[in-house]
């Protein structure tokens, strides 16, 4: 869910085991009910060590309770940028966790459909933590009777077709996979323009580079990621079968190139355009401004698109009392002791 949804983390009573708790009010839920709806029976078929699991859910006559696995390892921009060590091996065992769990997705007849680093979260502050996918906000399960034409995702991630407002399919989560991959290797992504009407003419065009000297200690299997889904202009796109993965683990280098990386990623995704989901309606309208397929020089207009909330954008314990929180949680009309059987941490 977007930004009128919290996030608070909470401890089981009978257990103590740790749970994320997104509260979300059911007034600001009228006229959404079909989305969350659909996020929730997403999580509910879905059961994959790399993806957040829905644990249960609650409900009482105010708010609604998803009752999520609690991830606190951070993201995955932070926890490289905070490395001291980082190689191409290292991006290959990030993206073929990531594959595996989307594989897992696509066989399920799920797109997630918004797939980028701040919904890759780590499992648990351990060196060796595993990767999670988080936010299934708008996520899609595929034969339900709807084609998928939506325009939706982040800008930087999204897949050609999608911007060109054309029925699309579950390769488009293999783009935005593809785009990671990128910038896993070099730090910077292979489309950017702080025009939005250019930044969306190079995606159209596949308009990207292996620069010099980023790429320069990069294996051979670390650049090309070869085409074999179906895509308007497919050269990220990549299949997820294992015998086809980009970065082969096999060949990739051991390489340090982490002052490179971490460095470009410090440099270009400070921009808060790179972390905000836009929904269709903007898009909808952007597209019909750029009249995409017959001129792409027409300007678009600034918008500020809701934020998604993830579990890695919450304050740590520390720097929220649990006091503070427990009063919020009380004005929001939640009791999470009584109602839940949980006692509200932050």
């Amino acid at each position: 869910m977007k930004s009128f949804s919290e996030v608070v983390l909470a401890q089981e009573k009978l257990n103590g085991r740790m749970f994320a708790v997104k509260c979300i009010p059911k007034k600001a839920l009228k006229g959404k009910e079909s989305s969350i709806e659909n996020e929730i029976a997403v999580l509910r078929k879905i059961k994959h060590e790399n993806i957040v699991a829905l644990e249960d859910i609650y409900e009482s006559p105010d708010h609604l309770y998803l009752i999520m696995q609690l991830v606190s390892g951070g993201e995955l921009f932070d926890r490289i940028v905070e490395k001291g060590f980082y190689t191409e091996k290292d991006a290959s065992t990030l993206i073929r966790q990531v594959l595996d769990a989307v594989n897992y997705l696509h066989r399920m007849g799920i797109v997630h459909r918004d797939l980028k680093p701040e919904n890759l979260l780590y499992f648990n502050p351990q060196d060796e933590s595993k990767i999670m996918i988080s936010d299934f906000g708008l996520s899609k399960m595929e034969g339900s009777g709807d084609v998928m034409s939506t325009a939706c995702g982040t800008p930087g991630y999204v897949a050609p077709e999608v911007l060109a407002q054309k029925p699309y399919s579950k390769a488009v989560d293999c783009w935005s996979i593809g785009v990671i991959a990128y910038i896993l290797l070099c730090g910077y992504p292979p489309f950017y323009d702080e025009n939005d009407s250019k930044l969306f003419e190079q995606i159209l065009k596949a308009d990207y580079e292996f620069d010099a000297p980023y790429w320069d200690d990069i294996s051979d299997s670390g650049e090309p990621l070869p085409p074999s889904f179906t895509s308007s202009i497919p050269p990220l796109l990549f299949n997820i079968s294992p015998s086809s993965r980009p970065i082969s683990g096999d060949t990739a280098l051991c390489k340090n190139i982490h002052e490179s990386v971490s460095r470009q990623i410090k440099k270009n995704f400070a921009k808060s355009k790179w972390r905000q989901a836009f929904n269709a309606t903007a898009v909808v309208r952007h597209m019909r401004r750029l009249q995409l397929g017959s001129s792409m020089g027409s300007s678009m207009d600034q918008s500020n698109p809701p934020t998604r909330t993830s579990q890695a954008q919450k304050p740590a314990p520390s720097q929220s009392p649990a006091g503070q929180i427990h009063r919020n949680c009380i004005e929001q009309g939640i009791n999470m002791e009584d109602r839940l059987g949980f006692c509200c941490v932050w």
